[in-house]
């Protein structure tokens, strides 16, 4: 008798890419603000009594 079933195949998922992380800290009064994306990574630091 021949064999009636199939291998099933799932395609794969497409691939992912990170868009961007970040991180917000305050410490002493300050935020500091940090971005990374694909492009480079940028940061602020804004002083005590916001920005001046």
């Amino acid at each position: 008798m021949p064999n009636l079933m199939r291998a099933v195949t799932t395609p794969a998922p497409p691939p992912r890419r990170l868009i961007a992380v970040g991180i917000t800290r305050r410490h002493d009064g300050r935020t500091i603000t940090v971005r990374a994306t694909e492009a480079g990574a940028t940061g602020t630091i804004t002083p005590r009594g916001g920005a001046q």
